[in-house]
Formats: C-alpha cells, structure tokens, sequence
C-alpha cells in the first residue's frame, strides 16, 4: 500500500505540472512533475523514512527525483506546503507563512516582507544568516538564534550559529533579473500572458494578474506583479514585479523589481531591490539607458 503522504506529494505535483502546462511553461519542465508524481505513486517506502534514514540524498536517487523536486517533497514533509503551487493558484500568502515561524507573529512578518522584501522561508533563513536580520527592529541575537534553529528543523539543514555563511547558491546577475523584468512587463501590457485570480485583495475572483514563466539557462522564472497589502496600498500592483527563480545548483530565491522613486541616478528606472549599486553600474555599462 502506499503511504498516503506520497500520494498527497503526487496530487500536488500533478496539479502543479497541470497549472504549468496551462501557464505555458516549458514542456519539458511540465513533464519532469508529472514523472515525479508517477514515481511516488509507485513508491513502496514512504518519503518519510527516506528522509530520516538517508536524508536528501536519498530521495535525490530515487528514479525521476533530481535536487530540485526533492527539496520540493522535503518542503512538503516539512511545512505541509508548497509555495510554487500556491503562487500559481493565486493563492500566495507570504507574511501568513512568515508568521508561522515561532517568534515571527503578524507585525514582524510584514516588516521582514515589506522591508526585507523576504517571502520564503529559504529567504528568511538567508537573512538570519547573512545579519540583515539584525537591522530590523524587534530581532535581537536570542530571536534570530531561535528563528535559525526553527528552519534548521522545518527546512532540513543543519544548524549553524547567527552569523555563519548560510546555504550557498549563486545568485542571478542583475543584468538577468532585469531582462526578465522586462519580458514580463512587454507581454503583460501586449495581452500575451494567462491571467490568475489571487484570492488576496481580490473580492470579485476577476483574473487579472499576468503570469510568466520563462528561463535564463537552466535557471527558471516564474513571474508576477506584486499582490501584497503594501502594493495595493501604494498604487504599485501593477509595477512591483517579484521573481521566484528555481535551478539544480541554485536552489530557490526571489528578487523584487521596482520602478525607483526616489531623487538621483536611478529615479525612473527599473531597479532589484538591495541591489542598487549593481543596478547602477548596469545603467552606467548601458551608457544609461533603461
């Protein structure tokens, strides 16, 4: 009998491969969830045991499962969620999956969402890593020692004390985060793009937040306008672009692209925020076009 926690995995993975096809993601890209899901529901051991016995490695072996989608089914284990199938259902909620960490209540996960731009918990435990969490009021050492050892269980690492290099990846040059800026924005305002009903902010169920899905190597994007509280509440929905990108080596991350508005050399163009001196130089390299 299979364990009815990899069946739940390969429910969700087939409806992710199906949001993607509809989406119109690469075909190969769709193919790899739905081989994923074949394999679980054939899977004798439950992902469970793999986990504890053999770690991610384990589940990397296993037929059809590289690095990418066993972090997926450890997510799952771990959280119960899988944000990539939330965004695609519009029904993303960054500062409720913030909030769910012990010691993150609703005021400090909007502020680590809206002024450290974080909206994973990959992203969160970068930050707590990396020290910008201590420039946030209300994080102090003994916090951000619990919040490191929460994600070092929810996420499967092992722990490191605040202060330590985190997880390595390499992160896209802002010269890639642009141009799929660009892309988005070209084929949203020419009608290219399925359009989703977020279920935040969206009382009607209208469909009208463009998605993209694209790649840069073997790096993909996944693209949207902003749908949060503060968006709404500027007036930017429809100029904050997020970028979630996922790679083999990479891992996951996210990257926010925003029109700057504030005076100086960058005012008016399109930059990725906590990269601005990067994007400057991108300017600068293009003799100053936009």
């Amino acid at each position: 009998m299979v364990d009815p926690l990899n069946l739940e995995i390969a429910r969700r993975f087939e409806e992710l491969g199906r949001l993607l096809e509809e989406q119109g993601a690469n075909p190969f890209r769709v193919r790899a969830y739905q081989r994923a899901a074949d394999t679980l529901r054939r899977l004798e051991r439950p992902v469970t045991e793999i986990l504890e016995q053999e770690g991610l490695e384990g589940l990397v072996r296993l037929p059809t499962i590289g690095d990418q989608l066993a972090r997926a089914i450890r997510q799952v284990v771990r959280s119960g969620r899988l944000p990539m199938l939330d965004r695609l259902r519009g029904e993303s909620d960054p500062e409720a999956l913030l909030a769910s960490v012990p010691g993150i209540g609703p005021v400090l996960a909007e502020r680590l969402h809206h002024e450290l731009d974080i909206d994973t918990l990959e992203g969160l435990e970068v930050a707590a890593h990396s020290g910008r969490l201590r420039g946030v009021p209300g994080f102090g050492a003994k916090r951000i020692a619990g919040i490191v050892d929460t994600l070092a269980s929810r996420l499967g690492r092992a722990r490191r004390r605040p202060g330590e290099a985190g997880p390595g990846r390499a992160e896209p040059s802002v010269d890639e985060l642009l141009d799929v800026d660009r892309e988005y924005r070209e084929r949203a305002a020419a009608g290219e793009l399925r359009k989703i009903a977020p279920r935040r902010f969206n009382p009607r169920g209208e469909a009208w937040l463009p998605i993209l899905h694209t790649a840069r190597g073997d790096r993909h994007y996944t693209a949207l306008y902003s749908n949060t509280a503060r968006a709404h509440r500027l007036g930017r929905q429809r100029d904050w672009v997020v970028l979630y990108f996922t790679g083999e080596r990479d891992g996951e991350g996210q990257h926010t692209v925003v029109t700057a508005r504030e005076p100086g050399p960058l005012e008016g163009r399109r930059v990725v925020r906590g990269r601005e001196a990067e994007c400057l130089e991108h300017y600068r390299r293009r003799g100053g076009k936009s």
